[in-house]
């Protein structure tokens, strides 16, 4: 089931970035989160301190703001945001190291990926071994994507979902930014509010559970 999820998950992110829809693709991933909260109370029967939920609050608006300036493309949002919080889901109730995880991942996905290559290549429309420069960023596209996913599954292994959630809002506003200024994507006033009330959300998620460390914090003898 992983493996069908975060194949789902490569696919629309590859298309929508492709497409020009960096942002909308950020957008999956500011809700991916709150998608992952939901799953940690409703499913694993989290619980959140009043300090976190209030936290998540702010940070949903945020996003509802955002969802609601791009309503064209929001399936790409909720695709990704979806599909993404399924596979950590999966990969917290299952036990297995993160290696052998991806491993597994990998061996169900490998046939169809190069299926789909011998295709591209009849057709024509392959860039790999076409041009040295294309060929060496595929190949390290590789190794980027790898770790991130090795250490998301070693996070989720250790870390309550609720908390895993809130920490992945850095991941989409380095691309939220990355679509404002390496491509070009208009920011609107109604982004710049949601990204804030986002952000809000992050530190004040950050600040209770800071403070809750140290109530908990045994008294030094």
């Amino acid at each position: 089931m992983s493996a069908l999820f975060i194949a789902i998950n490569w696919l629309v992110y590859v298309w929508a970035v492709n497409g020009g829809h960096v942002v909308s693709a950020s957008l999956g991933y500011f809700l991916n989160p709150l998608v992952n909260v939901a799953l940690g109370v409703m499913v694993l029967k989290e619980r959140l301190r009043r300090g976190q939920a209030i936290a998540i609050g702010v940070a949903a608006l945020g996003v509802a703001i955002m969802a609601a300036a791009a309503l064209t493309t929001l399936w790409i949002s909720v695709g990704l945001a979806v599909s993404f919080a399924l596979y950590g889901l999966v990969r917290k109730l299952t036990p297995v190291s993160p290696l052998v995880g991806l491993g597994a991942e990998t061996m169900i996905l490998t046939p169809l990926a190069l299926a789909y290559l011998v295709w591209l290549s009849a057709h024509g429309g392959i860039g790999f071994g076409q041009n040295a420069y294309v060929s060496s960023l595929l190949v390290t596209s590789g190794a980027l994507t790898t770790a991130p996913l090795v250490l998301f599954a070693m996070a989720a292994q250790r870390l309550p979902l609720a908390t895993l959630g809130v920490i992945q809002y850095l991941a989409p506003t380095l691309q939220f930014l990355c679509g404002v200024f390496l491509y070009g994507e208009k920011l609107t006033h109604g982004q710049m509010v949601s990204f804030a009330l986002i952000w809000l959300g992050l530190i004040l998620f950050v600040a209770d559970s800071v403070a809750s460390a140290r109530r908990n914090r045994p008294a030094a003898s």
